[in-house]
């Protein structure tokens, strides 16, 4: 009897499993997709029902003829591709290629990669679902349509090299509507009032206005809020209520994909990549206690759903570790999303046994921090809630009525070891005399508070806020939005991000807020005006419902490629014939005028990003960087003809130039005059500008110093550590700050120090 053959994607998962399934294995990995569409041409066949060609992908072959030598050499062949569509796809694609008619291939599913669970899949081994198989080739159909036929009006258009994704481009449109919302927002001024209230006996706590007369409080500018204020304090105060309730607050179901990468990506800061990465090394195997087994259940999941010996295994556990007042009497059971595949459990470890503790030194930091997640995420998910006493005070004065809330803790619960961490939101912009004061009173509900209780007015502070615009969209907030509305899956998420990043259609700020690039706004405008239905959400969103149907084997998926392309090729030959127009629509006149012909300079967009071109092309082809005619004099002067220098603006950012060009075309870089702080370098810091279009800065001696840094020097010495430099950066609403590279101390703004010095003054 020969060797049976086991078929995987990758080399860790392929040593993972012949170490469990022993020497009547081989087990080969097929490095991932083994065939695809042409690389260079649409490879689809419209007129005969979209069938597609495919080609083996380069630099598969040997690889493949490998996997072909030792089929024929097995009498089985085990095709235990990822359990998805997308391994369903490769493990077809794999026995296309690889076996005969008559040979005896079967497939195999497992959710984790354990002895027991490997093992079992063998025992209940099937034939591919052709239906995924389908459900996965409209996919794929679908994005090269819109790829092969929609990018080139973008070329023709906009400029060579561009392109359109049928789900990336909705995401695209995402960012930019938020920065449109963003941009157009105005925020308008409000006002709170706090008291601290005090008792005959020991005790003073805060309280907030809500209402007078029984209706709420809007308080719209300072004069209404001092008017209130003094009002209030002429007032008699007494409690008016006092309730006492209990609450529970129960824990986070287990993970499932996007939550997991919305939670790496909140408490670690992990890119959606990064996270996927360290989740499939984990799910592949680590090799712990002499041997390697995977550590947590498959990771691209949209269910909440947990087997029934897991549950047992998890209560066991909590009882062991944490005590039985923690096990709930029943296990906790979380629904599913109505929309969810629900064709895999939620992400938890394969043995709760193997505690983050106990397994720590064995991992590379990440995986370590992405296990520990994972455990205490799911051992929390069968705890027992948290419960808060809460206790509510309702304060009387004359026709005004303030509240003070406050809790403890009755029972620790789930929190004993995990909570759930939410998007942290910048606190409202405040003008406040005495904010620092009052933060530091204590806010806690004194005991003993009772009804009719006489209290004195001790302090009370008017407060102004504003209205903020939505928060831009981070990697956590994007997948959360596109997961709530339906666009894309779990095993597209990581991708969608790469792809709208990698084309330079959106960029990160601070590293973590997606904002549109010009770029980005201009195929995004053109995309939406041309393609209304397409590059729709609602219509996006339907498509994957679409092809969760075909894989249900409930759609021909044939048919569902026909109707997706018949509603936008209408559009796509319009637009074609009204490239020109689209073109003009695109550009913008500027306030300058062509020195070869006196025409009006336009701006267009090329490879490079926007250039000044000649209105009267093809007859004038006089172009010129954007940004070339605004200069800025200095009281520097040229060191080959003594005029003054000027700062331009070209295609790299910001240099130094000499006034008297075109006869002196002497160019320097622009200098901070700041010192380099790397030890024994005399050059100067200078402003440069990346291939991507990014300001940055480096030393300009460049390249004997390799000096780099995204965040602007600042000339000033930090007082904890005294480093030469400190960095400055933007918070997320734009306001700058100041911090130390060395020891990381953080410093309020040059630009908010002066407006603290004038509102002194």
């Amino acid at each position: 009897m020969g060797k049976s053959l086991v078929v995987v994607e990758s080399p860790a998962k392929a040593k993972t499993i012949n170490k469990i399934l022993g020497k009547d294995f081989v087990v080969k990995p097929c490095m991932g997709h083994v065939r695809d569409l042409p690389p260079k041409e649409m490879g689809i066949d419209i007129e005969d029902g979209f069938k597609p060609r495919y080609v083996t992908i380069r630099g598969k072959g040997k690889i493949l003829d490998g996997l072909r030598k030792a089929a024929q050499a097995a009498d089985t062949t085990y095709l235990a591709t990822d359990p998805d569509r997308e391994g369903e796809a490769i493990a077809w694609h794999v026995a296309q290629a690889i076996s005969r008619k008559d040979d005896n291939v079967k497939r195999i599913l497992f959710n984790e990669i354990t002895p027991k669970a490997v093992r079992e899949s063998l025992d209940q081994s099937s034939v591919l679902d052709l239906h995924k198989v389908d459900a996965q080739q409209a996919r794929r159909v679908l994005d090269r349509l819109v790829g092969y036929e929609i990018s080139p009006l973008l070329w023709k258009v906009i400029h060579s090299g561009l392109s359109a994704g049928r789900v990336q481009s909705v995401a695209v449109r995402l960012i930019c509507e938020r920065d449109r919302e963003i941009k157009a927002f105005e925020p308008q001024e409000y006002w709170s009032i706090e008291a601290l209230l005090g008792r005959e006996s020991q005790g003073s706590f805060w309280a907030r206005l809500l209402a007078k007369d029984g209706e709420k409080l809007d308080i719209a500018n300072q004069e209404e809020a001092d008017r209130i204020a003094a009002e209030l304090a002429a007032q008699d105060i007494a409690v008016k209520e006092v309730k006492q309730r209990d609450q529970m607050r129960r824990p986070a179901p287990p993970f499932t994909t996007s939550t997991l990468q919305q939670e790496c990506a909140r408490r670690m800061r992990f890119s959606v990549k990064r996270t996927m990465a360290v989740a499939q090394q984990l799910y592949e195997g680590i090799e712990v206690e002499g041997e390697t087994r995977g550590l947590i259940t498959y990771m691209r999941t949209d269910s909440v759903r947990v087997a029934a010996d897991a549950i047992a295994e998890v209560r066991e556990q909590i009882g062991t570790l944490y005590g039985h007042e923690y096990v709930p009497e029943t296990p906790n059971h979380y629904r599913t999303k109505n929309s969810a595949q629900d064709a895999h459990e939620a992400i938890r470890p394969t043995s709760v046994a193997l505690h983050p503790d106990k397994i720590k030194d064995l991992l590379k930091p990440d995986q370590a921090r992405v296990y520990s997640l994972i455990w205490k995420r799911f051992v929390t998910s069968q705890m027992k809630p948290q419960v808060l006493s809460i206790t509510t005070a309702n304060v009387e004065a004359g026709p005004y009525l303030l509240r003070a809330t406050g809790s403890i803790v009755k029972f620790p619960g789930f929190t004993l070891l995990y909570s759930e961490s939410k998007e942290d939101e910048d606190k409202p912009e405040t003008m406040s005399n005495g904010m620092a004061q009052k933060d530091n009173e204590s806010r806690a509900m004194p005991a003993g508070i009772a009804e009719g209780e006489v209290l004195k007015l001790e302090k009370i502070f008017p407060e102004q806020h504003f209205t903020k615009p939505p928060p831009r969209f981070t990697e956590a907030s994007l997948v959360k939005q596109l997961e709530s509305e339906g666009i894309g899956r779990p095993s597209t998420y990581a991708q969608i991000i790469t792809t709208i990043l990698d084309r330079e259609y959106v960029e990160k700020v601070d590293n973590r807020y997606f904002v549109a690039t010009e770029r980005g706004q201009t195929v995004n405008k053109l995309l939406v005006d041309t393609f209304p239905h397409l590059f729709n959400v609602a219509f996006t969103a339907n498509m994957e419902d679409k092809l969760d149907q075909i894989e249900d084997g409930g759609t021909n998926w044939v048919e569902i490629v026909q109707q997706f392309y018949g509603s936008w090729k209408g559009d796509l030959d319009t637009a074609n014939s009204q490239r020109k127009e689209l073109k003009r629509s695109l550009q913008e006149v500027s306030d300058e005028d062509c020195e070869d012909c006196g025409a009006d300079m336009v701006v267009k967009w090329g490879r490079n990003g926007r250039f000044l071109a000649c209105s009267g092309y093809p007859k004038c082809k006089n172009t010129k960087p954007l940004e070339e005619q605004s200069e800025v004099e200095t009281d520097e002067v040229c060191d080959q003809c003594s005029a003054p220098m000027v700062v331009k603006t070209g295609r790299y950012g910001r240099f130094l130039a000499c006034s008297s060009y075109p006869d002196c075309k002497n160019v320097k870089p622009y200098v901070l005059g700041i010192q380099c702080p790397e030890d024994g370098c005399d050059g100067l810091i200078v402003e440069r500008r990346s291939r991507k279009g990014k300001v940055f800065f480096g030393c300009s001696t460049y390249p004997q110093c390799k000096f780099a840094s995204w965040d602007r020097p600042i000339d000033r010495k930090c007082t904890h550590c005294d480093a030469a430099l400190l960095y400055e950066k933007s918070s997320r609403s734009g306001a700058p700050t100041m911090y130390c590279r060395v020891c990381g101390t953080e410093y309020e703004s040059e630009e908010g120090e002066k407006d603290k010095s004038a509102q002194a003054a």
